[in-house]
């Protein structure tokens, strides 16, 4: 198996050299992506392939249910790599439909260690309980929280101070909220965008004096 996944290597970065002669001596060269991807783990939502790019224009970030914790250094050291060393101009938060992460956060079920981590849906299941308790079944109840869990993401992206000292400076950065269908393979745009900290919370916004620190 493992043999096979070496040949299909060869094979990829072959084809990749024949279509485009010198792409990865370019590549090599530099990395300028001027997208964060931030996304589900799940095998079935591959982020370069599902928008079309090649490696080097898109920077990923992946966990189980495309979450944004304040205590996850990992994923905030992403954002701030991202934002602060390569300039990118845009971080997508994009979850998918069906997920499974989502999905346990619904249920009653003990899965060990991974509770923790699910903690974070469920709360945004409990505080956004009516519009949940509104939806026919089951399946349209994970298929909306799929997406007010994004909606949560986009909002604690804008938290951080990482995205605000970047508005403060005036660098262009927009955060975008999107959602994959595995069953079409077709995106949809959640329709929220934001690029400054207006619409803020008042709680969330840090003081000029912070962020110019």
């Amino acid at each position: 198996m493992l043999t096979d996944l070496l040949g299909n290597n060869r094979d990829w970065a072959a084809r990749i050299e024949r279509e485009q002669p010198g792409f990865f001596k370019r590549l090599a060269a530099q990395q300028t992506p001027e997208y964060l991807w931030i996304g589900c783990s799940d095998s079935r939502v591959p982020a370069n392939e599902i928008v079309g790019m090649l490696p080097g224009e898109l920077f990923v970030h992946r966990n189980i249910a495309n979450l944004v914790l304040h205590t996850d250094l990992n994923c905030l050291s992403v954002i701030h790599f991202a934002v602060n060393v390569l300039k990118v101009k845009h971080i997508i938060v994009c979850g998918h439909y069906g997920c499974g992460g989502v999905r346990a956060a619904l249920s009653n079920q003990d899965y060990g260690l991974i509770d923790h981590w699910l903690r974070h849906i469920k709360d945004i299941g409990y505080h956004c309980r009516d519009i949940l308790d509104a939806e026919p079944d089951e399946q349209h109840r994970v298929d909306r929280l799929c997406e007010l869990n994004v909606l949560q993401q986009v909002e604690n992206i804008c938290h951080t101070g990482i995205a605000q000292k970047a508005w403060q400076r005036g660098q262009s950065l927009a955060i975008h909220g999107w959602i994959y269908s595995i069953e079409d393979g077709l995106i949809k745009d959640l329709k929220v965008d934001i690029d400054c900290v207006d619409s803020m919370p008042a709680i969330y916004s840090l003081r000029q004096e912070a962020l110019q620190a």
